[in-house]
């Protein structure tokens, strides 16, 4: 029963860290940016859109449709660095166990 209870508390301990690490993550930007710096994205920790910056050559064209593309590349971006960020710092607290609802 000893090992098991070592078990318990260690598990606790990790999802103590994660949930930490949740946390801090939320307060945490990252940006990333499309067409050569024309437009700029920023993304929470969270994942949400925050800022969104737009060089204002970009609308020198006319191209509605190539803007409206750079606009989601950017924010992909970000979003995909916001995510592979969080899921390596998980992986290096969990062991790279995979848990449900973390991400």
């Amino acid at each position: 029963m000893r090992n098991m209870n070592d078990i318990l508390r260690q598990a606790q301990v990790m999802q103590q860290k994660l949930a930490k690490l949740q946390q801090e993550a939320a307060g945490r930007s990252y940006e990333a940016s499309s067409g050569g710096g024309m437009v700029k994205a920023t993304v929470s920790g969270k994942q949400e859109l925050v800022g969104l910056t737009i060089d204002p050559g970009a609308l020198e064209g006319g191209d509605v449709e190539m803007l409206q593309d750079l606009v989601v590349a950017a924010v992909n971006e970000a979003g995909r660095i916001a995510r592979e960020t969080l899921e390596r710092e998980m992986n290096a607290i969990s062991g790279g166990i995979k848990i449900p609802g973390m991400l």
